[in-house]
């Protein structure tokens, strides 16, 4: 019998890799939008598409491994506390670890074998996980998250740099867009592939985002650029 296939374990690096992605797509291209709805020449759009391009890698990993790295301490600090309690109080953590199990179904004797069971092989390991939710799979890397961030950021960027490059000039937002929203559905589809999820649900999802943002981006173009010649 073949065991079913679990995705939660790609969280960490997916949600990353994916934000990263559809970020690098859409708002560079919202950029190139704004400044096309104001241009007649390429130079300053490709201007802008090279420097959304850079600042937001940069600013994906550096707010990444920033955000990262402030629960990887929140955690760390709260292991220590339970650590410390373990320590000073152990029948009451086994008190308070049994009423979790009787809150999720188990009589209080069996509970509280199953907590002294557990208490015995890693205390620490099981107050981690069952009393504050930690563990190896929702635990994240703030360089690796940092670095997924940033290299697929480059890498949705590109897409529209590369329009930005060779779609007419003056059919410049109509490329962006319908490229853009190509490129939207496609990270959806891996995104939901890779994580197991309805493929339907988020192509619409980042598909009709994406079109909001890119239209608000042609508005103000549109309405306070100045066309540069």
């Amino acid at each position: 019998m073949k065991a079913e296939n679990h995705y939660i374990n790609r969280s960490g690096w997916l949600r990353a890799a994916v934000l990263g992605a559809n970020d690098g797509i859409l708002s560079t291209t919202s950029l190139v939008i704004g400044v096309a709805a104001a241009s007649v020449t390429r130079e300053p759009i490709l201007l802008a598409a090279v420097a959304g391009l850079v600042a937001g890698a940069l600013s994906m990993a550096a707010g990444e491994y920033v955000s990262v790295s402030s629960q990887s301490d929140i955690e760390s600090a709260d292991l220590k506390r339970e650590k410390f309690a373990l320590d000073t109080m152990p029948e009451a953590e086994l008190e308070e670890l049994a009423d979790i199990y009787v809150q999720r179904g188990l009589n209080k004797t069996l509970a509280k074998q199953v907590a002294s069971e557990l208490m015995a092989q890693d205390a620490l390991e099981a107050h981690a996980r069952d009393e504050l939710g930690i563990n190896e799979i929702s635990q994240a890397n703030p360089l690796t998250a940092a670095f997924a961030s940033a290299i697929s950021f480059i890498i949705g960027g590109l897409l529209p740099l590369l329009v930005a490059i060779f779609a007419p000039i003056n059919d410049m937002v109509f490329y962006q867009y319908g490229f853009s929203i190509l490129f939207l559905a496609f990270s959806g589809i891996l995104a939901a592939k890779a994580g197991g999820s309805n493929v339907r649900k988020a192509v619409l999802r980042i598909c009709i985002w994406g079109t909001f943002a890119m239209a608000i981006s042609a508005l103000v173009g549109y309405i306070f650029g100045v066309q540069t010649t």
